[in-house]
């Protein structure tokens, strides 16, 4: 017997043996039409010798347990459904032997064979021990029935074929755990690269369309600075909205969109202090909901002729996305805008 390693951090449920054998995707469609072509051809043998009904319902029980060992997608296979399989083998068996019909009773162990193939994938799928108790649940199924003289010694002696099978996939899977372990950690650490990659690229990205957008904006008046021109106070004024539009874009930079830099700018010009901030919570916030916040503070922008207008995106996990306060000598107004869009306007 083959144990398997189950301790925490040792397996991987995203990459078992069957990854490293390819069998994802449309390759293990093609496997699981094999595997049932191959457990269909063993189990029609034995229409010729059981009744209707019993030889119908072992090759289904084993169809069954074939197509469940591979199509579920976790590693190891959940323990339940391996039990099914390693019960339902030996129910296959156990129809096929106990009902022969005479002359032909040394062929009833067509069962046995179609399901060690079923056991073998059970120990690609890390249930080993699993794979065994199926093993030797055929096994009794069959020296039960030799005992009862209903099949041949020679019959019960071939059954040592399948648990020859089963002994070699074992073997098999020993040998590939240590390449299994090391490829999956080549892949995370091919997958840290690549993020890491991501990222950087990400931030590349980033730093150049703020390198692009500081020269389109700013140029023009740094060059102006650096050929020691004297500025006029309308340039000097066009200075100070420039810094506080270049600082929106560091501390808020999901809010800042050609139209509420348009109304921020405008509003700074007609002396409202305006205030940006962004706390993240527009991550995995839906665009039109994004749009509706957007649209409120420069609703708010455009309508402030005094006073301070404070635009804030909250952090992730709260029921609040966005608040715009406005304040005013003649009143203050703040604006709520939740997770679901929903606009609430509060008036002192």
């Amino acid at each position: 017997m083959v144990p398997v390693d189950t301790r925490p951090g040792e397996l991987d449920p995203r990459f078992g043996l069957r990854d490293l054998l390819g069998l994802r995707g449309r390759a293990a469609w093609l496997f699981l039409l094999l595997l049932e072509a191959t457990i269909a051809l063993y189990m029609i043998r034995n229409f010729d010798q059981s009744p209707l009904w019993a030889a119908l319902l072992g090759m289904a029980l084993l169809l069954s347990a074939g197509a469940l060992v591979l199509v579920i997608p976790v590693d190891p296979l959940p323990l339940p459904v391996a039990l099914y399989a390693a019960g339902a083998a030996a129910s296959a068996t156990g129809l096929a032997v106990l009902s022969p019909s005479g002359d032909h009773a040394h062929q009833t162990v067509w069962s046995a064979f179609a399901s060690s193939y079923v056991f073998a994938v059970l120990v690609l799928r890390g249930r080993v021990r699993t794979a065994w108790l199926g093993v030797a649940g055929v096994a009794g199924v069959l020296l039960l029935a030799g005992l009862g003289s209903q099949i041949h010694t020679r019959t019960v002696i071939g059954t040592l074929v399948p648990i020859g099978t089963v002994a070699a996939i074992s073997v098999f899977a020993a040998v590939m755990k240590p390449m299994q372990r090391s490829l999956r950690l080549l892949r995370e650490d091919a997958m840290m690269r690549a993020a890491a990659e991501a990222t950087m690229a990400a931030a590349d990205s980033e730093r150049t369309r703020q390198l692009a957008r500081l020269d389109r904006v700013a140029r023009p008046i740094l060059e102006r600075i650096a050929d020691g021109a004297e500025l006029t106070a309308t340039e000097r004024e066009e200075c100070r909205l420039l810094e506080a539009e270049l600082r929106d874009g560091l501390r808020a930079p999901q809010l800042v969109t050609d139209e509420l830099s348009g109304a921020a700018r405008g509003a700074r010009g007609r002396g409202v202090e305006v205030i940006l901030l962004d706390d993240g919570g527009f991550a995995g916030v839906p665009e039109w909901v994004r749009r509706r916040v957007i649209d409120a503070a420069t609703k708010e922008l455009d309508a402030a002729n005094a006073g301070s207008v404070t635009v804030r995106v909250l952090p992730l996990g709260r029921r609040v996305l966005g608040t715009v306060l406005a304040q005013s000598p003649d009143q203050d107004r703040r604006t709520d805008i939740d997770t679901d869009g929903n606009v609430t306007v509060w008036d002192d």
